[in-house]
């Protein structure tokens, strides 16, 4: 079942179904180098990590991230939501889309969809996005979104400083 629309995309919940796109998705170069390395190995790790992941975020939060699609073809493109990471207090935005889909707006526009249903569904206010200094593309398509940087954090256990952009909503 399909939870947003956009004038190309459609965004829908995740399922065990999607092993195979998500096991694609966590070995493209741009994810291991901007995301970092899951440890999905094969279709068993890739549905060990949608149950421990976007699964169990549905079941505690009521979102997550979404299957993005192209409605035209129905390729799956990429991956877009809201994410509550303990201990951060905002609600993030994350994103994540196959290198050979990246240039065509899919980001921006399924990012534009997913804050409009947080601030509508969820009643979210403010908004935040996590990356890697470095990763150029996800910063140009915060900013886009209207996401401005905040200040530079690092994530509980991990050892990388990440910029942190914010949006009131």
């Amino acid at each position: 079942m399909n939870l947003l629309e956009t004038e190309r995309l459609t965004l829908r919940r995740l399922t065990l179904d999607d092993a195979a796109f998500m096991f694609e998705l966590a070995n493209d170069p741009a994810w291991l180098l901007n995301i970092g390395d899951r440890g999905i190995r094969d279709l068993a790790g890739a549905r060990a990590y949608l149950q421990r992941a976007p699964l169990a975020s549905y079941a505690r939060h009521g979102f997550g991230m979404y299957l993005v699609a192209v409605k035209a073809t129905g390729e799956s493109v990429g991956i877009c939501g809201l994410l509550q990471r303990d201990p951060q207090p905002d609600i993030e935005l994350g994103f994540a889309f196959l290198r050979r889909h990246w240039g065509h707006g899919y980001a921006t526009e399924a990012g534009a969809a997913t804050l409009a249903e947080g601030k509508d569904n969820y009643g979210l206010t403010r908004v935040t996005a996590v990356t890697v200094p470095a990763n150029t593309a996800s910063v140009r398509v915060l900013e886009r979104l209207g996401l401005r940087f905040e200040k530079n954090i690092r994530l509980a256990g991990d050892p990388a400083e990440l910029a942190r952009y914010a949006r009131e909503l």
